[in-house]
């Protein structure tokens, strides 16, 4: 994750907005002229193909602004129904589920992995607890030994693989990133504890009950709403690269692949596939933002949201190359400054540009989704623009 300020870059070219829908009460008017801004002079040359930018306020969405086409040829309007695949911004709302699995009793941070999955305590990991692998440290951010980027499509053949591995670091004392593998352990233990997949529990907890457009595992008859993205024109920048590094983003095997769009969208990777939309990822995070409430109703006590929330390690992360702290599978704001001013604000980001967040002393949560993306991996400069001009504006 790169760049954490828009400081400094200058615009390459300028371009004509596109239509901008949505809402924006006249309060938020430097917020639409940011976000019309990233279609035309965006930071680092990084125009808008489509973008969209929500945002809830005690429950409320007060912003809520898209435009673009879902497709390079522009043939297809971007609009409030279109789907966005976010990568790691989706581990946001895996932490989220994870809580909630908390909240009904089902798992408890403090508890050991291997006392749900015995075989995971291999290699030294007996003692890591949920918490730990929550926040990216048990020493498992990739393969250690080279692996055939389809077998990520055989989930069983992930989890023992990854069961049976030493960690690459001692558990507990630093965090290490994991793009991945952190979405099928915590599926795995999930399911265990719940009889529930991820994916399942999202769609029969919250995206039914209360009209959420997310997605971990995309049916087949939903992919024509997914936009097509615009891969970044440069690699992420990691710093010295080491075997660690390695395992976690550059082997060839260190993501999925040789399967197609389409299977990819399918499964169930709540670390890197979800599909949705920047107002529902908003609202979900309002969790966060409203003392563990959502649509009025009570999700999270307040004693479950304290401990998924609080820091659970914090230094110079051995994947990613910024010190972070780490909640229970969100990232704390605190050194970071990239959501918003406040450090106690929480969330996540994804590959590409995409990012949500929470601030609880504003009572804000705030999702910015795009299709063109860039190599940062955090604090990309056009949702940065956004989000300081909405800050600007409370």
């Amino acid at each position: 994750m790169a760049g954490v300020a828009n400081a400094g870059y200058e615009p390459r070219m300028t371009l004509t907005a596109p239509e901008i829908s949505g809402l924006c009460p006249p309060r938020f008017d430097a917020v639409k002229d940011a976000f019309a801004r990233n279609f035309t002079d965006a930071p680092e040359g990084l125009n808008e193909q489509a973008a969209r930018f929500s945002v809830v306020v005690a429950g409320e969405t007060v912003v809520d602004l898209w435009a673009g086409s879902a497709d390079p040829r522009q043939q297809t309007p971007f609009t409030d129904r279109t789907l966005v695949p976010v990568f790691s911004t989706g581990k946001a709302v895996m932490a989220l589920l994870m809580a909630s699995a908390v909240q009904r009793g089902k798992l408890a941070y403090e508890e050991k992995v291997a006392s749900l999955w015995p075989a995971f305590g291999a290699g030294g990991k007996d003692t890591v607890t949920v918490a730990q692998m929550l926040s990216h440290q048990d020493g498992l951010p990739g393969f250690s030994e080279p692996v055939d980027p389809a077998i990520w499509f055989d989930q069983r053949a992930v989890l023992d693989r990854l069961a049976a591995q030493a960690p690459m670091w001692p558990p507990g004392s630093a965090s290490g990133y994991h793009p991945v593998t952190v979405g099928y352990l915590a599926n795995e233990v999930h399911r265990l504890a719940d009889g529930r997949s991820l994916g399942q529990a999202l769609r029969e907890d919250f995206a039914g009950p209360f009209g959420l457009d997310l997605w971990i595992g995309l049916p087949e008859s939903e992919h024509d709403r997914v936009a097509v993205l615009r891969k970044p024109s440069a690699a992420a920048s990691l710093g010295p690269v080491d075997a660690i590094k390695t395992a976690a983003f550059l082997d060839k095997g260190s993501a999925p692949g040789g399967r197609g769009s389409a299977e990819w969208r399918t499964i169930e990777i709540p670390s890197a596939n979800l599909h949705g939309t920047a107002l529902d990822l908003a609202r979900i995070m309002g969790l966060v933002a409203n003392g563990g409430g959502l649509d009025g109703r009570t999700v999270l006590s307040p004693d479950v949201l304290a401990q998924a929330t609080k820091e659970r390690i914090h230094g110079q992360d051995l994947v990613l190359p910024y010190v972070i702290s780490w909640a229970a599978g969100l990232m704390r704001n605190a050194g970071l400054d990239i959501f918003g001013s406040n450090p106690d604000a929480l969330g996540h980001c994804g590959w590409g540009g995409s990012c949500a967040f929470a601030d609880p002393s504003a009572r804000l949560s705030a999702a910015y989704v795009m299709t063109r993306q860039s190599p940062h991996l955090i604090g990309d400069p056009r949702a940065q623009r956004l989000i300081d001009a909405l800050y600007a504006a409370l």
